[in-house]
């Protein structure tokens, strides 16, 4: 026995609600495009900005502004610093601290000065200019890819009106979860750019899924008013698109309260991809279909 969460029979007029989505995802990606230019860009993590991280946990408690205070007049007098966890700090740095005596120089030996010996350096990432500018270069490949993969896939099985709602859904998925992530002013890591791949195959499979059961019913009743059509397939695949996405949300909630310091903006941003990635197959990707379906009607109509 399947569990159903809605009911057999259920007819909510999503097609009807087009608009105030519309609008709603305009307010949205507005939003993610002011904070990125009000923050002037993207807080870039050292995997894509270069530089160096050094963790350092104190054995006491001891307060961001003391750590600061420590380095000053070293090569970390401006870096950031970061709580991470009880006594944990993170010491951001443009400088590149692959080298050993440079490292004893400029935080072991001032730290050991203001602090004794009451301090462990956890762990040193170090990435080079080159090679962060390379990986950001081949991210952005690597998303823009899977756009394609993706466009030329339900072309292939559907097709083009399908794939292009559901690539422009992917679309904006993608722009609103890079606009959270900035609002938040996170970190934009290696673990944010995972967050943007799962999120399209999360949303991608979840459109799938509607847009196949619109073109089974279009090819029983091809002369029926597709937005009626729509309405009926979002329906009746919602119970299946509502229980996939909360198995996951109630997953990656569980990460984000317990997970702790490490993964918590990892987590935050699956959390408002998989909410945006449920959101976007009902209104973005099924109501582009009907979009192009409405110029491809008004094109026919003025060649007639």
């Amino acid at each position: 026995m399947s569990m159903e969460l809605i009911k057999p029979g259920v007819n909510i007029d999503f097609v009807g609600k087009m608009k105030y989505a519309m609008a709603l995802s305009a307010i949205l990606l507005l939003i993610g495009i002011g904070s990125v230019i009000y923050h002037g860009g993207f807080n870039l993590g050292i995997d894509f900005a270069g530089g160096s991280i050094i963790q350092v946990k104190f054995s006491k408690n001891v307060s961001a502004d003391q750590i600061r205070a420590s380095l000053k007049s070293t090569k970390l007098e401006n870096s950031t610093i970061q709580q991470f966890g009880a006594n944990e700090f993170l010491i951001r740095t443009t400088e590149s601290f692959s080298d050993q005596k440079m490292l004893a120089t400029n935080v072991e030996q001032p730290l050991s000065a203001a602090f004794n010996k009451d301090y462990e350096i956890r762990r040193v990432e170090v990435v080079g200019s080159k090679v962060s500018a390379d990986f950001s270069r081949k991210a952005i490949i690597a998303v823009i890819f899977s756009w394609l993969a993706i466009l030329i896939y339900v072309t292939w099985r559907f097709e083009f009106r399908y794939a292009a709602g559901g690539i422009l859904a992917l679309v904006h998925d993608t722009l609103i979860v890079i606009g959270a992530v900035s609002v938040m002013n996170m970190e934009f890591t290696i673990n944010i750019l995972a967050v943007l791949v799962f999120v399209i195959g999360f949303s991608i499979n979840d459109t799938i899924v509607t847009l196949d059961r619109i073109r089974e019913i279009v090819k029983r009743n091809p002369k029926q008013n597709l937005g009626d059509i729509i309405n009926l397939s979002i329906n009746e695949t919602l119970s299946r698109t509502i229980l996939t996405s909360l198995t996951v949300f109630f997953t990656v909630l569980a990460l984000y309260i317990f997970g702790g310091a490490v993964i918590r903006d990892f987590a935050f941003a699956l959390l408002v991809g998989t909410v945006i990635g449920t959101y976007s197959t009902i209104y973005i990707a099924c109501t582009s279909v009907l979009l192009f379906e409405n110029l491809k009607l008004s094109k026919m109509k003025r060649k007639k």
